[in-house]
């Protein structure tokens, strides 16, 4: 599989117009259908968590989504890409700015146990998921 990793641009913050007309789909439920991918500056760069549900927290794409949606209940894979820094930099500044090398090994050595996780999700649902890909 070939997976690139990219830095996310402002159109993310938009995300949520593309899961609007999920709403429309007969049989189409958010908290068993969906898994959001997000980065988070909340986690270091190199970790990444599985979540169920919860608030947007501040974050601008998952505000999308939960516009969009009209609901919190749906799964995240948060990818850490923090800890913002401390001098100051605007946050959208720092999600925004290239990734530096050791950054770009870290997150590129996620990637397999992170599709591991995905593929725990589709099978298993998140509980399951989190049970397992969580821990430490």
């Amino acid at each position: 599989m070939d997976i690139r990793l990219i830095k996310p641009t402002t159109y993310m913050n938009r995300s949520g117009a593309a899961l609007a007309p999920l709403r429309a789909f007969a049989g189409f439920d958010p908290a068993q259908d969906l898994l959001v991918l997000v980065d988070d500056v909340a986690l270091p760069t190199g970790r990444f968590r599985l979540r169920g549900a919860g608030s947007a927290g501040g974050h601008n794409g998952l505000k999308s989504v939960e516009g969009a949606l009209m609901r919190q209940d749906y799964a995240r894979l948060r990818i850490g890409v923090g800890p913002l820094p401390l001098d100051g930099q605007d946050l959208a500044d720092f999600v925004l700015d290239d990734f530096t090398g050791e950054e770009w090994e870290l997150l590129s050595n996620l990637l397999d146990p992170m599709a591991e996780a995905v593929e725990c999700w589709l099978a298993d649902g998140i509980e399951p998921a989190m049970n397992r890909f969580n821990g430490g």
